[in-house]
């Protein structure tokens, strides 16, 4: 079955912008996996790459690190929720506890240490920029007569944490 040129957009856009995977794209629109797969392949080669579309549509609109915070913050509720659990289970021997304690620690901090590998840049840079903000703020109410003078040092001092942070 032949499908429009508007159902191959459409499934692109599901794709490209949507973030949905193919196995679920394609069907939406009643066009068979199989098919959606060759139509990658045929604008890849017209030089339409739908892949690199959807990377720089993920990075563009923030997507990893939504996704990223997104999991932060469902984990620290869960970590919250399983503590809270745990503290309050009558039927569940010391031992017991400590070792879902212990679990539930480690699975945090690996959580945590993904996060930092897949947002390195959001999580050092963030704080740096962070601190150099705060910092600005602090001169510009106590001391706004040396405001300038910062913002010329803090140029200078752009190319130092480009250096630390790369």
């Amino acid at each position: 079955m032949a499908h429009s040129e508007d159902t191959r957009r459409a499934v692109r856009a599901r794709f490209v912008f949507d973030q949905l995977s193919l196995e679920v794209a394609a069907p939406m629109h009643g066009v068979p996996i199989a098919t959606a797969r060759r139509w990658i392949r045929e604008a890849r080669a017209a030089g339409d790459d739908w892949e690199k579309a959807r990377s720089a549509q993920l990075i563009a609109g923030g997507g990893m690190e939504q996704v990223v915070r997104q999991t932060m913050a469902a984990m620290v509720q869960q970590v919250q929720a399983t503590m809270d659990a745990i503290q309050s289970a009558t039927d569940m021997p010391p031992a017991a506890k400590v070792q879902a304690l212990a679990s539930l620690a480690d699975s945090y901090n690996k959580l945590m240490a993904a996060s930092k590998r897949l947002m390195p840049e959001t999580d050092r840079l963030a704080v740096a920029m962070d601190v150099i903000s705060r910092f600005g703020e602090f001169i510009a109410k106590r001391q706004p007569a040396l405001a300038g003078a910062f913002v010329e040092q803090m140029e200078a001092f752009g190319e130092e944490l480009a250096r630390a942070y790369a």
